[in-house]
């Protein structure tokens, strides 16, 4: 994910390599010009580009052990988003209301390969962790836009 909770992540886990998607151009650029203030850049990747089309990319598409989001729309655009990156055994941590309940049904997360959501909460701070259990079906995501008009679930 793009910004948080990315960067913080980035910046307590200075060994692992990261890819911070951002669809909105101004936005990508603040990330960069962060990315270098911070040092980041020999480790953090700023790519300008919607989800759902790094998705479909077949050079980042079930690449990652781990998607972070920090809810950028509904449970079924984030699940739909994030799963084609993710590797089998891969995580996605997905910042939550501490008191947020059944915003991810088994069903729904199951026709992308991923396994319910544990919640969790660390410090005040909610979050639900997603396992991708077996790769995500070629079909998702689906063209930009689409999750967000006709979600899965």
């Amino acid at each position: 994910g793009g910004g948080l909770p990315a960067l913080p992540c980035a910046l307590a886990a200075p060994g692992w390599s990261w890819v911070l998607v951002e669809s909105q151009l101004r936005r990508a650029d603040h990330l960069a010009s962060a990315c270098r203030r911070l040092g980041l850049t020999d480790r953090v990747e700023v790519l300008h580009a919607r989800a759902e089309d790094v998705g479909r990319d077949p050079d980042r598409r079930g690449t990652a052990d781990v998607v972070t989001a920090r809810s950028f729309g509904r449970p079924a655009v984030v699940a739909e988003c994030a799963a084609p990156l993710l590797k089998v055994g891969g995580r996605l941590v997905v910042s939550e209301p501490p008191e947020a309940e059944d915003r991810w049904p088994a069903a729904g997360l199951a026709t992308l390969g991923l396994s319910p959501a544990v919640p969790r909460e660390a410090d005040g701070f909610g979050f639900a962790s997603l396992l991708q259990e077996i790769s995500c079906p070629p079909e998702h995501p689906r063209r930009p836009g689409i999750p967000a008009k006709s979600p899965l679930f």
